[in-house]
């Protein structure tokens, strides 16, 4: 209810023209706006929380987690958690190099998109959290600049250990950095 209740605060207080204009056209309407226009509301976070919180027996609840190549709804959870952290950890100017992570992804055994070849033992590393956000991002925005932006990264600040990030040697040689489907 809390997660319901922080939407209905964030649609309220929108200075957005596309929600001031839906108030104003339907003003005697008290439900939520369309899903299209209210999920723009929250936060990474709110989304994450709202996701997680769908009952299991939602269609919908598996189908988005398909799409997005988590299979089904036990492992996106997890990976929207990762994501939300990995921002918040930025957001707030925190430090991610040589840092453990609270709370491991789920990962999938077999993923039904390119993944790397050897999961590392240490998922509470940045690199894990990285490869999720790769896998994303393939499905959502191919083709997507993220192993070469990473990579520009690693070359503009050398002093950075790679290692104490968790990252594999020759990272961007496994097939999930180095995939970039075409349409």
């Amino acid at each position: 209810m809390q997660t319901l209740a922080t939407l209905q605060e964030e649609v309220g207080r929108s200075k957005d023209v596309f929600m001031k204009a839906h108030k104003k056209k339907y003003k005697e309407d008290k439900r939520f706006p369309p899903a299209w226009k209210s999920l723009e509301m929250p936060s990474l976070g709110g989304l994450s929380r709202l996701y997680g919180n769908l009952k299991h027996t939602v269609q919908s609840k598996d189908t988005i987690a398909t799409e997005l190549g988590a299979v089904n709804h036990t492992y996106l959870p997890s990976w929207l958690q990762s994501i939300t952290q990995i921002r918040n950890f930025c957001a707030h100017h925190s430090r991610l190099w040589n840092k453990n992570l609270p709370g491991a992804p789920k990962l999938l055994s077999r993923p039904p998109h390119p993944w790397v070849n050897d999961v590392p033992r240490q998922t509470d590393k940045l690199y894990m959290h990285l490869c999720l956000m790769k896998y994303l991002l393939n499905i959502i925005q191919p083709p997507n600049r993220f192993t070469s932006r990473l990579d520009e990264l690693f070359n503009k600040y050398p002093n950075v250990d790679p290692n104490a990030l968790g990252m594999k040697p020759n990272w961007q040689q496994e097939p999930l950095w180095q995939y970039a489907p075409t349409d």
